[in-house]
């Protein structure tokens, strides 16, 4: 089946199951990058990944990677870090900065996190749909992370660091602080290595998608800052 294209003044997805196999996951291309856009994607299991060159690329991949908060793996550095606490951990508290240091071009010369995706996400939070986490030493911002949270389940964007461990630090936080909420899982949408070794695991696009829908079923948080 070919790939369709979305037009930019009708936020409609095909469903998922259309998407290709190789590269795995490519649903569609076009639409458009806005705050609509982006949450009619999530909560079908769709985002966008692509370079400031490409088209607007929107994908599904199966199997897909998934993050059951309270479930991460602690490595014994992370746990002597844990017990140092260098850092001061907070939640929404600056955005802003967490975007940019994610898509920081000395980092990432090839980002997908172009002006527009910034831009967008920014509004997100505003609406209360996208959240940080921040690390801090003293006044400087070391690292962080960034998603966005819909019903009972967070989408994992970004993370970045400044000084070893700060982003798994702050994925720790989150993973801990979305149990106690009960959130149902951390989409980590595409597999790796890295993520694996931190407790990520692979399940069938359908479970995913059931997970998805079981979430948002559920009562569930409203959007807003967190408050932490």
């Amino acid at each position: 089946m070919p790939l369709k294209w979305l037009h930019p003044s009708i936020i409609r997805f095909p469903p998922v199951e259309n998407a290709l196999r190789d590269p795995n996951g490519l649903l569609a291309l076009g639409g458009d990058i806005t705050p609509d856009w982006l949450l009619e994607a999530y909560r079908h299991g769709i985002f966008p990944w692509y370079e400031e060159n490409q088209p607007i690329l929107w994908w599904s991949p199966d199997p897909r990677m998934v993050l059951y908060p309270g479930r991460m793996h602690l490595s014994r550095s992370m746990g002597k870090l844990l017990r140092r606490n260098p850092y001061r951990i907070t939640f929404d508290n600056d955005f802003a900065e967490v975007i940019e240091g994610c898509a920081d071009l000395a980092v990432r010369p090839n980002t997908w996190i172009t002006y527009r995706m910034k831009e967008a996400f920014n509004t997100l939070h505003w609406m209360g749909y996208a959240h940080s986490v921040e690390v801090w030493q003293g006044e400087q911002l070391v690292g962080g992370l960034y998603g966005m949270a819909l019903g009972r389940v967070f989408f994992g964007e970004s993370m970045f660091s400044r000084q070893p461990n700060a982003s798994k630090l702050a994925l720790w936080h989150l993973q801990e602080r979305l149990a106690a909420w009960d959130y149902a899982l951390i989409d980590c949408q595409v597999a790796s290595d890295h993520l694996h070794s931190l407790g990520a695991e692979e399940i069938p696009r359908r479970r995913f998608q059931e997970c998805l829908r079981q979430a948002e079923n559920t009562a569930r948080p409203q959007p807003g800052r967190w408050a932490v």
